[in-house]
């Protein structure tokens, strides 16, 4: 049986979402809104900054128009999905932190959910617990047994696909003992075969995506320029080394960046949203590069203000949340409407 899709849908539109969140109403704490505020790696004179408390004072530059959620909220997740749809967007890439964990749990409901507007559900491996290429697998194959047969389960030609966050962590040597036909522990031609996608970062790595075994490359980044693959100006050389090597090419676009309540340090990587023309411009020049996906970062990563969802203008003490005026709350929904349109 063909999966189920919409028309109304881009499938090979696959945006970045963060089930992580808690409230006391559902989960008895806050969870993520408390961030705290992550020191400097040298420099000690970012040390010691209090932590958020959540509620009305949270880990991040804007504020959600629905509050402090709970990321296992039925209702909550209703609206994402219809918020998701809204935008055109065909595929939600979840963000995993390995079995049992607090973003595990919900996983079939929002696939469920998903399923009810026939939005289908993928996943972005996160580097947990000294991760390595064995447990990459274990990872995979963990999620296949659960969830593979859900209707909502997102296949790419007919095989699953695993975006794998901070990919570079591991060995080439490591992830080839998965990832080539004769490794020692392959996936290919077993029962987990999938589309394994790595993130490049630096400019020269083409050894390690070719020699790892990798399926394709995605970059993730949503702060244009801090990275090499991020930099849009890189995506069509990137798009022309995917083709000649035969991999999937993946570049992510994101409405801005701003995250310096939680990393005050790194205003150097702050991307305003210029009412929308930053976002533009990354989507123009991801479509120009003739990729076979491109990814939206993010959804709702509220903490380093990528977000989509939308935001509502609040105060605080002698804090201005960012949003999004002149445009209303929903405009990134609408504008990625546009786009995924263009996409097409």
């Amino acid at each position: 049986m063909m999966p189920r899709q919409k028309k109304n849908l881009n499938y090979n539109l696959h945006t970045f979402y963060y089930a992580w969140y808690g409230n006391d109403e559902i989960d008895g704490t806050q969870r993520h809104w408390d961030h705290e505020v992550l020191p400097h790696w040298s420099d000690t004179t970012w040390d010691n900054y209090p932590k958020f408390l959540g509620h009305e004072d949270i880990g991040a530059n804007f504020y959600p128009e629905l509050g402090c959620y709970s990321s296992n909220d039925t209702s909550i997740i209703s609206k994402h999905i219809q918020m998701i749809e809204q935008a055109g967007i065909g595929v939600v890439t979840l963000s995993w932190w390995g079995k049992n964990s607090f973003e595990d749990k919900n996983v079939r409901l929002i696939m469920d959910i998903a399923d009810s507007r026939n939005i289908k559900v993928n996943f972005h491996l996160e580097p947990i617990n000294n991760r390595s290429s064995e447990m990459v697998v274990e990872m995979m194959n963990y999620i296949i047994n659960m969830h593979g047969k859900h209707r909502a389960f997102y296949r790419f030609e007919g095989k699953p696909l695993f975006y794998v966050y901070d990919s570079y962590h591991i060995s080439k040597y490591d992830w080839a003992s998965i990832l080539k036909p004769k490794g020692l522990n392959t996936i290919r031609g077993t029962e987990i075969d999938s589309y394994v996608i790595g993130l490049w970062v630096h400019e020269k790595e083409s050894d390690f995506f070719i020699d790892g075994g990798f399926d394709g490359i995605y970059t993730y980044f949503a702060s244009d320029g801090f990275t090499f693959g991020s930099s849009s100006k890189n995506w069509q050389f990137l798009s022309n080394w995917a083709k000649t090597n035969n991999k999937i090419f993946i570049p992510c676009v994101g409405p801005g960046y701003s995250d310096t309540r939680i990393r005050p340090w790194n205003a150097q990587n702050y991307k305003d949203r210029n009412s929308g023309e930053y976002y533009d411009t990354m989507f123009n020049a991801a479509i120009k590069s003739k990729p076979d996906i491109i990814g939206i970062t993010s959804f709702n990563e509220w903490h380093e203000g990528s977000q989509i969802e939308p935001a509502k203008p609040k105060n605080i003490n002698d804090y201005s949340y960012e949003n999004y005026l002149p445009h209303d709350n929903n405009y990134y929904l609408l504008r990625t409407k546009t786009w995924a349109n263009r996409f097409k």
